[in-house]
């Protein structure tokens, strides 16, 4: 059965001497691996639409068993993101991006709001916008969709909404001053630190618009949201260790 879709590539790897097995996320079918015979070869026609971040549209030959995977017919390019595959840095947080989509979300599953937040969030990268920021909020769209949400709001122990001046990676969000013994672990927060985590909780991703965060907020902001990842969360991502490599020479 031949089938067409929207979708973005969030994986590839090579497969015998021609081949690549690429997995697309796309907005009828969800996560969906297929096979693109010949796409290793410069001159093939899938070449082009089977390479990482690919935003295009695609037509592919389902398999008729339960575990069969489909093939690739034909793959035409809507947005190539070519930028993002030759600067390190936007490359880097591209690569986060969708293996972190990858390891959060199944086979199948379908979400028009994830696959609008992937697509943004690459074309701000793309575009030169602060990788960092579109990141933190990234993380904290995907982590609320998919179950693990941080409590970005009232205090995570008795849901008090005054006296919030830390978070607790323990708890899993913000802490008052009133239940601050409940985690003594707990981490004290700039003023702006509490602002920037509200508003990227809350603004939609395509009127984050261009904030300007000092850096010691926004790798406060990151350490956090990555503690509580590793605490809550069973991901651990070749991406990110590469990003904090990274950031240890910029």
């Amino acid at each position: 059965m031949l089938v067409k879709t929207e979708g973005i590539v969030i994986r590839n790897r090579d497969y015998g001497e021609g081949n690549k097995i690429i997995t697309i996320f796309s907005l009828e079918l969800g996560k969906i691996a297929m096979m693109a015979r010949g796409a290793k070869k410069p001159k093939s026609r899938l070449s082009s639409s089977s390479q990482l971040f690919t935003y295009g549209s695609y037509l592919i030959h389902k398999g008729t068993g339960a575990n069969s995977m489909g093939s690739l017919s034909q793959g035409e390019i809507i947005e190539s993101f070519r930028d993002l595959r030759q600067d390190l840095a936007k490359t880097a947080y591209a690569s986060y991006f969708v293996e972190l989509l990858d390891k959060l979300i199944e086979d199948g599953e379908r979400s028009p709001s994830l696959f609008r937040l992937l697509h943004k969030a690459l074309q701000y990268v793309n575009e030169g916008k602060d990788a960092e920021i579109i990141a933190r909020l990234y993380e904290i769209k995907l982590l609320s969709i998919s179950g693990y949400r941080p409590e970005l709001y009232k205090c995570v122990h008795c849901s008090g909404i005054d006296e919030i001046h830390s978070f607790s990676v323990m708890e899993g969000g913000f802490i008052c001053n009133r239940c601050l013994t409940f985690d003594p672990r707990h981490t004290v927060l700039q003023p702006a630190v509490i602002k920037i985590l509200r508003l990227l909780y809350h603004v939609d991703i395509e009127r984050i618009g261009n904030i300007n965060v000092k850096k010691e907020t926004k790798d406060q902001i990151c350490r956090l949201l990555w503690s509580f990842m590793d605490h809550h969360t069973p991901l651990r991502l070749k991406s990110r260790s590469f990003i904090e490599q990274m950031k240890d020479f910029l």
